[in-house]
């Protein structure tokens, strides 16, 4: 079994670890960059690099000059900026798992809620932005402020809430050529969630309801302290998201993998309707797509959650880490065991626990900040980051999770907490 993993950032060092554990050997492309950067080495038996714009043609010939020495027989693609890169080179290898068409549901934000609605999911009100007349005549009846957002990005990196028509028409001047590869949507306020998920053989066979201390978007452009904890299955609430989860996972077509998605339970001033497939009774008079701009004519009042982004990938963040604290699973080794079992292989969720997790992290003032005041038994991780400051923390018992984060937060601010401007692009 030859896997080649694609990673033009650092990471997924658990999942190139793990498919050495099982015997695969372990082909790594990466940006010409990080050729030198901390990869578990012991666990990768080639290293291959391309420039980091490299185009679809470039990226092909590097990887035919691989396939002449190597059969390759698993591609996966380790960062959210790799996965249609992913499945692009695996229709040219013609290799299984997911292609472009689908890549592009878990990468492209408008394609994802383009499915998603048409299904009957939840989404805010949107549009893409190709056409002068559909994007004013959208901004004429969806009520501002407004979130542009790369079609193709992670995290909140590239996003910009406008609140006027015309602080939006010098965005999309200023983003040109790039203009199309942005959507445009109505900010809607409220709680944001996340759901992590395994998929195996298209059925979703683990999943955990997290809730964010505040909306990262706000987090990256306001700052302040990330904070996620986990939620009850059993509550209102986690019951809901994983439901709602379980039907997302099943509409995009994610056949076997991971997936981080989040959802929002709007509240607050803002507008709580959001465009339903079944209620939308729009006139179809030119491409198909234009219709899109259009589905918010006819809304729908939503009490419940809306869906706001997925990824075929682990979430960020130490992410992977609180879930493990949680349950026991770590998310990078089991994708491995996925993505190695392949179409034909077996694969079963290990056992675990059912405690309750949550992480405090911060930029911080100090390069490497000292922690040795916090020593709460219930402390499983210490994030050593340069500049960074960040406890997980696990128990069976949610409400001294729920101290504990009170607790850290007001010593966070105090001990640690900086900010910085939010990145226009990707960092390495």
């Amino acid at each position: 079994m030859t896997i080649l993993c694609i990673a033009t950032y650092l990471k997924g060092e658990p999942f190139l670890q793990e498919c050495r554990r099982l015997g695969a050997t372990v082909l790594l492309l990466t940006a010409d960059s990080l050729r030198g950067a901390a990869w578990p080495r012991d666990a990768i038996d080639e290293i291959h690099t391309i420039a980091r714009d490299a185009t679809d043609a470039a990226v092909k010939r590097r990887v035919d000059e691989i396939a002449r020495r190597h059969r390759i027989d698993r591609v996966a693609a380790l960062d959210d900026f790799d996965v249609e890169m992913g499945g692009m080179v695996r229709e040219h290898l013609q290799v299984e798992g997911m292609g472009r068409t689908t890549a592009s549901r878990f990468r492209d934000k408008l394609a994802m809620r383009v499915k998603a609605r048409a299904s009957g999911i939840p989404v805010p009100a949107f549009s893409p932005t190709f056409n002068d007349a559909e994007v004013n005549a959208w901004t004429s009846r969806v009520t501002a402020p407004w979130v542009l957002k790369p079609r193709s990005s992670a995290a909140a990196i590239g996003i910009k809430k406008v609140h006027a028509h015309d602080e939006l028409w010098r965005a999309l001047d200023a983003a040109a050529d790039n203009r199309s590869n942005t959507v445009l949507e109505q900010f809607v306020p409220g709680d944001v969630y996340h759901v992590d998920s395994i998929v195996w053989r298209g059925a979703v066979v683990f999943a955990v309801a997290f809730k964010y201390g505040r909306p990262p978007m706000e987090i990256a452009h306001q700052g302040g302290l990330f904070i996620t904890r986990r939620l009850a299955d059993a509550s209102e609430e986690g019951t809901a998201l994983l439901a709602l989860n379980r039907r997302l996972q099943e509409v995009l077509g994610l056949g076997r993998g991971v997936s981080h998605s989040e959802f929002i339970r709007p509240g607050g001033p803002g507008l709580s309707t959001v465009a339903r497939a079944q209620d939308v009774r729009a006139k179809v008079d030119g491409p198909a797509l234009s219709t899109v701009a259009r589905a918010e004519d006819t809304r729908a009042k939503v009490d419940g959650f809306v869906f706001l982004e997925t990824s075929a990938r682990v979430g960020g963040a130490f992410i992977v880490d609180t879930i493990e604290a949680a349950t026991g699973v770590n998310l990078w080794a089991e994708w491995a065991k996925i993505e190695i079992a392949g179409d034909g292989g077996e694969y079963v969720v290990p056992p675990q626990r059912d405690d309750f997790a949550a992480i405090v992290l911060t930029l911080a003032r100090q390069e490497a900040p000292d922690m040795s005041a916090y020593v709460d038994r219930e402390i499983v991780k210490t994030i050593r980051k340069n500049h960074h400051a960040g406890l997980i923390v696990s128990s069976a018992d949610t409400g001294r999770i729920d101290a504990l984060v009170a607790d850290y937060t007001g010593r966070f601010y105090r001990d640690f907490f900086a900010t910085a401007p939010a990145p226009d692009r990707p960092l390495e």
